[in-house]
């Protein structure tokens, strides 16, 4: 299973100080200008808001809720909200600094933003998730706009929470403002103007970035096997796209355990049982093992999928897969990322694996913009050349300065903002 953080902010300020010095040694790599180097390594704004909800017994509970705006750049802030216990002001800092760099990379025009409540929503009924969105929204206010700052689902919120979302939102605006707005969040349900594809579309990235990499190794990507860990909106739909290439998945891991079967677990069977009991727990079509066992699990691909900081520097040195696909946000450590490449592990780094998020958030925010509707060939297609070509220019940037794929990423990202600081410059 994921292993948690504290819950102390000590452990969300260390997720930054990794997010600032990955950020620093592309910097170095790519002499990046000091000013614009001070300016990247904070924030923008920092909102912080507390909140009364009423429960369903009648009482009133306190919630603390989270938005930070890290550039905007090259366009509105974007980024995900997240509903957990775990989150703080750090976690929050370092997610919204690699949005940044996801979203540049990705050549989509926004910036990068992250949010959350701290708060378990499985231990509340939909009408307090209700209450409780929405009180967040309107505590938000004009911290977010259709043009300023576009909220999306992340871990524990999901296509309804962002439904209430834009329904406060709207309501709370001028009578000739509301249906030209519903593109302040993204992730919607279809009904509501969402995008067809954007469900799964973080996994169908990752496996997009998958099948880009094993092109360029020349390698086929039937028959080799996968540990996936995380089956939830990521982990499920990447689980579900490299089936469709030809891939095995044999491992799985969650918050409830790990499991394996050598010769393969169906995704769309796991996903009935995940959705009907919780987790992988007690799937009847594969056996129990450790969570250690999942790590050093003998497989070609290795996908955590579930939280950061997974791959640490104890777990990097019984990996046994030859590429790891960052589904998930900072799931390598730094020590851990430098025995990985020691070991001549490929790593597939976050800010590209799990780009298919944002990218198609970009679509279903110009669809809405325009009035229009996709078809999901389309949106596929779009995704694909999008992602492909950034991992083409990840490959050129890491031929060129002799580095790391997530430096060369980085690289990437930051001479595009680079170029637009230098291009607008700093006023007054």
């Amino acid at each position: 299973m994921p292993t948690r953080r504290s819950q102390d902010t000590d452990a969300g300020d260390a997720l930054f100080e990794t997010a600032v010095e990955q950020f620093d040694a592309a910097a170095d790599l790519i002499g990046l200008d000091d000013k614009i180097r001070t300016i990247l390594r904070s924030p923008k704004n920092e909102i912080i808001v507390s909140f009364p909800v009423e429960m369903d017994d009648g009482t009133l509970r306190m919630f603390r809720g989270y938005r930070v705006q890290h550039s905007d750049i090259l366009g509105p802030f974007k980024g995900g909200l997240r509903f957990s216990p775990d989150v703080d002001l750090g976690e929050v800092k370092a997610l919204a600094m690699w949005m940044t760099w996801k979203t540049s990379l990705a050549n989509v025009p926004f910036g990068g933003a992250k949010g959350g409540i701290a708060f378990n929503p499985r231990e509340h009924s939909d009408g307090e998730l209700q209450r409780i969105v929405r009180r967040f929204t309107h505590a938000l206010g004009s911290n977010i706009g259709p043009e300023h700052d576009i909220p999306a689902p992340d871990i524990g919120s999901n296509a309804q929470a962002m439904v209430w979302m834009m329904d406060t939102y709207l309501n709370a605006g001028g009578m000739g403002d509301r249906q030209n707005t519903r593109r302040v969040v993204t992730g919607k349900t279809i009904e509501t103007g969402g995008s067809v594809g954007r469900d799964k579309a973080t996994g169908q990235g990752a496996a997009f970035v998958l099948a880009h990499h094993f092109e360029q190794i020349n390698r086929d990507l039937r028959g080799t096997t996968a540990a996936i860990q995380g089956f939830g909106n990521v982990g499920e739909h990447c689980a579900r796209a490299m089936a469709r290439m030809g891939v095995t998945m044999t491992h799985v891991a969650d918050h409830t355990g790990a499991i394996m079967n050598g010769h393969g677990i169906d995704p769309e069977r796991l996903w009935e049982h995940t959705s009907r009991h919780g987790g992988v727990a007690g799937f009847g079509d594969a056996d129990e093992i450790d969570v250690e066992e999942f790590f050093s699990a003998d497989v070609d691909i290795l996908v955590p999928a579930a939280i950061e900081n997974q791959i640490t520097e104890e777990r990097a040195p019984n990996v046994k897969a030859s590429v790891v696909v960052e589904g998930a946000n900072g799931p390598t450590s730094v020590r851990g990322e430098e025995i990985l490449i020691d070991r001549g592990i490929e790593i597939l780094p976050d800010v590209l694996a799990n780009a298919g998020g944002v990218t198609v958030s970009y679509f279903e925010w110009l669809q809405n913009k325009m009035s229009a509707r996709w078809r999901l060939a389309q949106v596929d297609d779009e995704l694909r050349r999008y992602l492909w070509e950034a991992a083409d220019q990840i490959e050129e940037e890491k031929k060129r300065l002799a580095c790391s794929r997530r430096e060369a990423a980085y690289a990437v990202a930051l001479n595009r903002i680079g170029t637009v600081f230098a291009q607008r410059g700093i006023w007054p």
